[in-house]
Order: structure tokens, then C-alpha cells, then sequence
């Protein structure tokens, strides 16, 4: 999917998805990342869902966004308690979703001026 969304005054934004790459603005990601309007985390470690840990989603907080999106790949998956526990912490609303919903839901919040910051694994099969 393709998106024309005006990104405000934000320095980075998803241009489209698809099956194991994400644009962000010209730039074709292969590899997970988080994203924010302002920061681009490239090759953010967890490269499937089973390998997220605490310290994975840690990384997002230190980014101190006020709602966090998690895009799980092709599909819906939910982390365990203790792999979210870093979001809880601090207070920082929490989403999950599969990755192309996630990628939708950071554009509309980023458009909206909300602080989010969005961590994508890959849509693989």
C-alpha cells in the first residue's frame, strides 16, 4: 500500500508497505525498525516476533513517545506481560497491531501531532 498523507512538520514518514519492505520517505527498509516523526531507529534487533524481549521495547520508551505502536508482521500477535513491561513503566500507552495496521495508525497519529513512536517487524509470510 501506498500512502500520500501531508506528514507535518515531521522529518520521517511511511510512504508505503509491502510483503517484507517499508518506505520510509525514500529510503526501502528490509530489516525491523522504530520510527518516530523525528528519529529512525534502522535495524532495530528483534527481527521476528518470538525474539522480542523487555530490553527490545525499552529502547522505545527511551525514545519518551506518549503511545507506542507495535506492528507484529502478517499478523496479530501479543507480546507477554513481561516483554511489555518497559511501556507500562513509563506510562506510555501501548498498541499492537499486524504491521500494516500499524503503519496506517503511526501516520493518522503522527498527522494528528501525537507523540508516537512506531517498532515494525517485517510483513513475512
Amino acid at each position: 500500500m501506498k500512502f500520500d498523507l501531508d506528514h507535518g512538520m515531521g522529518r520521517y514518514a511511511i510512504r508505503g508497505y509491502r510483503h517484507g519492505a517499508i518506505v520510509v520517505n525514500d529510503e526501502t527498509l528490509t530489516q525491523s525498525f522504530i520510527i518516530t516523526t523525528d528519529r529512525l531507529v534502522r535495524d532495530w534487533p528483534p527481527q521476528g516476533f518470538e525474539e522480542m524481549t523487555a530490553e527490545h521495547l525499552d529502547q522505545i520508551a527511551a525514545l519518551g513517545p506518549e503511545i507506542a505502536v507495535l506492528g507484529t508482521g502478517a499478523r496479530l500477535r501479543f507480546p507477554s506481560r513481561e516483554v511489555t513491561a518497559p511501556l507500562a513503566r513509563h506510562h506510555i500507552g501501548f498498541e499492537v497491531m499486524d504491521t500494516a495496521a500499524a503503519c496506517r495508525s503511526f501516520m493518522v497519529l503522527s498527522a494528528e501531532g501525537r507523540r508516537v513512536a512506531a517498532a515494525l517487524l517485517m510483513i513475512t509470510a
